[in-house]
């Protein structure tokens, strides 16, 4: 297995344990007979936990290696998966939500940075494509526990099941990422990289820098014009189209398939016009959605413009994660500052939302996200390539056997 597909294997292995997640959320309700607002203070414990731990991953990727980080960290995460519907009480599942948004956070910032090391070494973007992956993975897992859920199936056998299935798929695919001394500086643990490429060791809690802001800012209006559309489509259509509960579903499926396919393409849109391009293009897009929303009365109107805000959000997110990555110090203390940002704005977007539509209607709402949007192109010179040093893409060397073929070679 080529380093390129082993790790689009874990970014898919991660969506999965997402997806498997969210579809059982409803039998963890009942089984811990939780109200609505006991469930909401659960829910936001991983996003917490994702949030304290993502600041510290860098450290840890510097210390023992991006691959080898990656790898672990990824078995927490899909080994966490089995322990939420086995929790107790609803004080235990406070717990494992937390450490279960750790893991996340974590593996997540590390398996970024690894996929900012292979871009240097092969010397394209592969980014979009990986997150691709994610939404891929994140797809098919919901809809099996979809199944699994409409079967009656008992969560702590299906989530238990997935779980063994995941960890050995992420065990077989971390065999395949890129070696840590690959020649690639910034690629991992201090004792790999070259003499000529002095490399001080990333902070123990790196939160972001003034040079991230400014990318972690267009990463901040991508992730909350994201959440809010994933979070609020199938609602605005039951409430604004008049759609009926199939129709409504179907929104969120609609935004969420346009998001991964454009995704799983859109490295070659990035490749021929630059990520500059590339975001003022996709905020353009997106905006043009948000303004069809907002017009919207009729559910196939609202569709199509859910549609055009996930293609346009597609390829944002993945991009900034790249530049951030390359700017940093190290590719996991640039990842982790940016990732701080844009969690923080997951976390934050759907209640806002929920708080516009309560006062101004969901119209009103949905105007006022489409203006983050069209924030998008004009902060789009925030994702310039660096000028080139030594953190600038390698390809491989002549004598080596090449890294990589296209996930769809």
């Amino acid at each position: 297995m080529s380093p390129h597909r082993a790790l689009a294997a874990v970014f898919a292995a991660h969506g999965a344990v997402a997806g498997s997640l969210f579809t059982r959320i409803p039998w963890i309700q009942d089984s811990l007979d939780l109200s609505p607002g006991a469930l909401g203070l659960a829910l936001l414990c991983p996003p917490i936990g994702a949030f304290v731990g993502m600041p510290t991953a860098s450290r840890l990727a510097y210390r023992f290696g991006s691959r080898a980080a990656t790898r672990v960290l990824l078995a927490l995460w899909c080994a966490g998966l089995a322990f939420p519907a086995l929790a107790p009480s609803p004080a235990w599942l406070f717990v494992v939500f937390l450490l279960f948004g750790a893991a996340a956070g974590m593996s997540d910032v590390v398996m970024n940075a690894h996929a900012v090391v292979l871009e240097r070494h092969l010397g394209r973007s592969i980014m979009s494509g990986l997150h691709g992956m994610w939404s891929v993975g994140s797809l098919a897992a919901g809809g099996l526990g979809a199944l699994a859920a409409s079967a009656d199936i008992d969560a702590r056998v299906h989530l238990g099941a997935v779980s063994i299935a995941l960890l050995a798929l992420g065990a077989a695919a971390g065999h395949g990422l890129l070696p840590d001394h690959a020649g690639i500086p910034g690629s991992g643990a201090p004792e790999h990289k070259p003499a000529d490429t002095p490399q001080a060791p990333p902070r123990h809690f790196a939160l972001p820098t003034r040079g991230i802001l400014g990318i972690g800012l267009v990463g901040f209006c991508a992730t909350f014009a994201e959440g809010a559309s994933s979070n609020w489509s199938a609602v605005y259509l039951t409430e604004v189209a008049d759609a009926g509960p199939g129709m409504a579903a179907a929104g969120y499926t609609v935004f969420m398939l346009c998001m991964a396919g454009m995704r799983l393409t859109g490295d070659r849109l990035i490749r021929r016009v630059g990520p500059v391009a590339a975001v003022r293009t996709g905020g353009i897009v997106a905006a043009a959605g948000g303004i069809v929303v907002v017009a919207a009365r009729t559910p196939a109107l609202a569709m199509a413009g859910f549609a055009l805000i996930g293609l346009g959000l597609a390829v944002i997110v993945p991009l900034v994660f790249t530049t951030a990555g390359n700017v940093g110090a190290t590719p996991g203390e640039g990842v982790a500052g940016v990732a701080t940002i844009t969690y923080l704005s997951g976390m934050i977007a759907p209640a806002v939302t929920g708080w516009l539509a309560d006062t101004l209607g969901y119209p009103a709402a949905f105007a006022l996200i489409t203006g983050v949007i069209v924030l998008l192109p004009l902060l789009a010179p925030a994702l310039r390539r660096p000028s080139p040093d030594a953190r600038a893409p390698l390809a491989p060397k002549d004598h080596e056997e090449p890294v990589d073929r296209c996930l769809h070679a």
